[in-house]
């Protein structure tokens, strides 16, 4: 409709007041959706059931779109789990946006993700300026952070240094105070030095579904991301467990910015001040107890622990305590009916809780070794400060005279191997599909991305298998059993230690020179790609009598191009892709290259296993594997040093022949 300005110049006059006043308020910024695509991702993995899928997609969108409509909301999950093909959706929207650009925001990432996206594929997100919204056909609402977090820089300034640390310092404060204010948002808007009026608008946001702490990793990560945009006029860091963006220009209203004053000081009341002292004063009490506690162990264990030991000198915070008595009694007294297995040093029961909660408890009992106090010390101090949706999570531990526990999340579906090999030796399970195991290789490759690149240091697990990856009840891997983990600081190639580890997965540079980096943990994740996609045991003698070792096998049939014949027999070939499958045995013979050097990182591990194809630089050559028949005939975890005369370890390189 065109307006007559001549028959109503009151209402032009109202309109262009109410123009005037809302430019002015906003500061510029007018009402915009902000759908600008940041990042879009189609996964390359599809569903059984595309009409089930769709329709449990369909309703959960349907679902999150009423929730942000009728409940004003700027965050909503749902999920619709009817048949076989669950669909599991979130969206978050920036809190500055309206609710009617909310809903525009969403209506227009579910459109492009339907368009750019296979109805087939399992999963797909897309990272607008004003909104994302991703959904998988698993459960992900806990995920901080995926390898594949990047930053978008853009213009760059001239003559910024004031610039520069303002923006640093604006970031800052905005990592420390976004994990801590309610919904996980702060917008901010700060003048620069010395600039001419020159202001910096800044804005933070978390996943809500995240916790406190996996929400501080994202945005520390994001933080870290920001250095290479500096001194930049504008950037924004995204990851699937947060937002951050900064630029010279508003983009979003003065009166939607978020005091964190209160919550970057300590606050000047005498209320506050009286509380914060009482908190200061518990928690110092705390600490000298702590603190003479450390140094009466330190003077028993000075002998046990290896003066090198990185783990002694790491600050890590400690988990919560549980009392003997109610693991006793969680577990009915340990007995054999709640025994879900035996470890190298301990038993694992399976316990209730008073409040009903199914855990894991690892009983170890230190009358047998010392090692096992190594052990748990370890594995607490590690794994207490770890939070990561393919890490098993450790709710905490228990000591009691010689005995330690801990006390883990329970995974209903047991380890990788129980489900890989006990089929092949005539139980009566089900073998994983292929779509499991697929979702079982990336998501071990997000979980040893994070371990190793994520996590303030770089933590080497050592003893990586498939009998140390569990499956929860959606059939998704979690590392765990850290006790021969060691920490890496990031100014650090490797270091030179005893080795540690299980026969059939060892790196040779670790068992021949006691060389410790992450690849070694490259080379062990690099087996057990290709136990999953073979359905054979690493330290089995033979797989066969023509084809060798495991390792060899893959080889040589890779290298003949036969990779199909190397597939487990149980195996639906309609299940899979031949070219897929071809990539996944190139990545795991990547894996497990003689140098060191010339295995990826598992950040580059997990953007191949998103790709269709490797690139032609990529490709593997022939790999080096240790000859599991130098060692003892034994399959538990050992640990010894690797100068020792009693132990002669053979490392073939394999021929092509």
């Amino acid at each position: 409709m065109l307006l007559n300005l001549q028959q109503k110049p009151p209402f032009f006059f109202i309109l262009l007041s109410f123009t005037i006043w809302s430019w002015w308020t906003l500061d510029g910024v007018v009402s915009d959706p902000q759908t600008i695509a940041v990042r879009l991702g189609c996964s390359q993995t599809n569903v059984s059931d595309v009409s089930i899928f769709q329709d449990n997609l369909n309703a959960t969108y349907q679902n999150i779109r009423t929730q942000i409509s009728n409940q004003s909301k700027h965050f909503a999950t749902a999920q619709v789990v009817k048949g076989n093909n669950p669909a599991y959706g979130l969206f978050q929207c920036r809190n500055y946006l309206s609710i009617a650009d909310c809903l525009s925001c969403f209506d227009s990432a579910a459109g492009l993700l339907r368009h750019n996206c296979s109805a087939a594929v399992n999963g797909a997100h897309l990272i607008y300026d004003g909104c994302f919204l991703r959904y998988e056909s698993t459960t992900f609402f806990d995920q901080s952070t995926d390898a594949g977090n990047n930053i978008h820089c853009g213009n760059e300034t001239k003559n910024s240094t004031e610039l520069a640390s303002t923006v640093q310092q604006t970031l800052k404060n905005l990592e420390i105070a976004t994990p801590r204010i309610a919904g996980y948002f702060a917008a901010t808007k700060t003048t620069v030095p010395n600039s001419n009026g020159s202001t910096i608008y800044a804005f933070a946001q978390c996943v809500e579904a995240l916790t406190q702490s996996g929400c501080d990793n994202c945005l520390n990560i994001a933080l870290r991301n920001f250095q290479i945009c500096l001194p930049n006029s504008n950037a924004k860091a995204f990851d699937f467990g947060c937002f951050m963006r900064y630029s010279t220009t508003a983009f979003f209203a003065d009166n939607q910015t978020t005091d964190i004053n209160h919550i970057l000081k300590q606050g000047d009341s005498s209320k506050k001040g009286a509380i914060i002292g009482g908190l200061v004063g518990g928690v110092s009490f705390i600490l000298i107890l702590f603190a003479l506690f450390a140094l009466y162990s330190r003077s028993k264990s000075s002998k046990m622990v290896p003066k090198g030991d990185i783990l002694g000198s790491t600050e890590l915070k400690g988990p919560v305590n549980f009392r003997y008595r109610d693991l006793k009694s969680a577990t009915q007294n340990f007995s054999e009916k709640n025994k879900l297995g035996e470890e190298a040093f301990g038993d694992v029961y399976k316990g209730t809780l008073k409040n009903g909660k199914v855990v894991a408890i690892k009983k170890l009992d230190l009358g047998q070794s010392r090692q096992m106090e190594k052990e748990f010390k370890s594995e607490v101090k590690l794994i207490s400060n770890v939070h990561h949706r393919n890490i098993v999570r450790l709710l905490g531990c228990c000591n009691k005279g010689q005995e330690r526990l801990l006390v883990y999340e329970h995974m209903k579906n047991n380890d990788v191997g129980q489900f890989l090999f006990v089929v092949h030796i005539g139980e009566n399970k089900d073998a994983l599909s292929w779509m499991q195991r697929y979702g079982i290789i990336l998501g071990t490759a997000r979980g040893l991305a994070y371990l190793h690149e994520e996590f303030h240091v770089c933590i080497i697990h050592r003893d990586i298998k498939t009998n140390n990856i569990f499956l929860d009840d959606d059939f998704q891997p979690k590392i765990a059993n850290f006790g021969l983990a060691r920490l890496l600081t990031r100014d650090q190639s490797h270091l030179n230690t005893n080795f540690a580890g299980t026969m059939g997965y060892v790196a040779p540079e670790y068992a021949m020179h006691g060389q410790l980096s992450e690849k070694v943990d490259i080379y062990s994740y690099g087996v057990i790609i290709l136990e999953i996609i073979s359905g054979q045991k690493v330290s089995a003698s033979k797989v066969d009598d023509k084809g060798g070792y495991l390792l060899q096998r893959a080889w040589k049939l890779y290298e003949r191009g036969m990779h199909i014949e190397f597939v487990d027999k149980n195996l639906d070939p309609n299940e899979y892709d031949a070219e897929e499958i071809k990539k996944i045995i190139e990545i795991g013979l990547l894996c497990t290259q003689a140098s060191p050097a010339a295995r990826p990182k598992m950040s580059e591990i997990v953007r191949m296993l998103k790709r269709k194809s490797l690139m032609e630089h990529t490709q593997p050559t022939m790999p080096v594997y240790v000859d599991p028949s130098s060692w003892p005939k034994r399959e538990t975890s050992v640990s010894h040093s690797s100068s020792s005369s009693n132990a002669t370890v053979s490392v073939s390189i394999l021929s092509g022949r």
